[in-house]
This record gives C-alpha cells, sequence and structure tokens, in this order.
C-alpha cells in the first residue's frame, strides 16, 4: 500500500511538473509574440517630405537651357561625355556613363551638329516650364531657330542640394518650315460670282 501511494504521489508531482513547463512555455511565447509584433520603445520618425521647389525665373531658365546644351555641344566637338556626365544629378549619372552618353548622341556627332549658336540665340519654348508635383522636376521643352537647321531640345532637372542639375535630356536636329506659295482656289470651290453690270436704257431712243 505505502508502495501504491508512493507510486501515486510521484505521479501527481511528475504530471504537475510537466503541465507547469507546458504553462511556462506558453507564456513565453505570448511574450514573444507580443514583442515581435509591437517592438518596445517609440516607432522610428517618419522621414519629413522634401520642400516643393520653386519655379525659377526666366533669366535663370534661359541659363539653365544655354548651359546645358553648350555643355553638350562641347561634348559632340571633342568626344568627350565625361563632363556632361558629372553636371547632372546623381540618378543621371548612375544611368549613364560617359560612353552611354557618347552612344546616345553618336547621330549628332556624326552630322557634325554645332549648338554653339544657342549662346547668342533666344530660345522660343514650346510651353511654359512646368514642376511635376510628385518628382519636384522641372521640363523645359522648347526649340532654337537657325538655318539651315534648327534645334529642339526636351530638359529634364532635379533639384539637388538646392540646385537644378540636369536628370534628363533629348536634343533633334530641325529643318526650317519652307515657304508655302498661296495656295490658288481649289477647283471645288467655285470662285465668288461677280456683281452683273447692267447698263443704263438709252434716253435717245
Amino acid at each position: 500500500m505505502r508502495d501504491a501511494s508512493l507510486r501515486k504521489s510521484t505521479l501527481r508531482k511528475a504530471t504537475l511538473t510537466v503541465l507547469l513547463l507546458f504553462g511556462t512555455a506558453l507564456l513565453s511565447g505570448h511574450a514573444f509574440a507580443q514583442q515581435t509584433g509591437e517592438p518596445e520603445g517609440p516607432p522610428p520618425p517618419q522621414q519629413a517630405a522634401p520642400p516643393k521647389a520653386v519655379m525659377p525665373d526666366a533669366d535663370k531658365i534661359v541659363l539653365l537651357i544655354r548651359s546645358t546644351l553648350l555643355t553638350l555641344n562641347d561634348a559632340l566637338q571633342t568626344g568627350n561625355f565625361t563632363v556632361l556626365r558629372d553636371v547632372g544629378a546623381p540618378g543621371f549619372r548612375a544611368a549613364n556613363s560617359a560612353a552611354k552618353l557618347s552612344q546616345a548622341f553618336a547621330n549628332l556627332a556624326q552630322r557634325g551638329i554645332d549648338l554653339s549658336a544657342v549662346a547668342v540665340i533666344a530660345p522660343k519654348l514650346a510651353e511654359a516650364p512646368v514642376i511635376d508635383a510628385k518628382t519636384n522636376m522641372l521640363r523645359i521643352k522648347g526649340t532654337f531657330p537657325g538655318n539651315p537647321l534648327g534645334i529642339e531640345f526636351e530638359l529634364l532637372f532635379q533639384p539637388v542640394a538646392g540646385r537644378w542639375r540636369l536628370f534628363g535630356l533629348s536634343v533633334q536636329p530641325t529643318s526650317p518650315a519652307a515657304a508655302v506659295p498661296p495656295a490658288e482656289p481649289s477647283a471645288s470651290t467655285p470662285k465668288a460670282q461677280e456683281p452683273e453690270k447692267k447698263t443704263a436704257p438709252d434716253s435717245k431712243k
């Protein structure tokens, strides 16, 4: 009998010990889940949105156009596109090596395009410069008239540390529109009829 009671007492203790360990494991797991889902301490501060860029004045717009196209012209004349790449925004430099820029503008170099006239000719904007509200980037689009070739350009600038840096560049030579002679009346459009001339009756008759 004493052995039986001892075995029962030992079994109850073992069962209680297992339940306590199991319960401790659950509590530990629950605490771990809370710590994982809700880390202690204040949340990290959110990064402030960059300030909105301010539209440059008209003189600054012309300066951006001229300086960019003249830098491109130096690259076309020398074959060295390193400076053009270096004046760009970080994203422009990351996406374009000097060799890649040379490839992109190889057609202009092969045709012997000279952009030096942009230093003295006033650009004609195709539309008002605009700053994209989402990207903060400034887009300028227009032309430089010329004979025999003009230049059509589209430029994209990104504000970096308070300065407008080149982010995108497109330049195409264009031919001036040929003078169109006045169109003759179409055969399908009848001319306006002239009023009939009426003669006064002869009073001598």
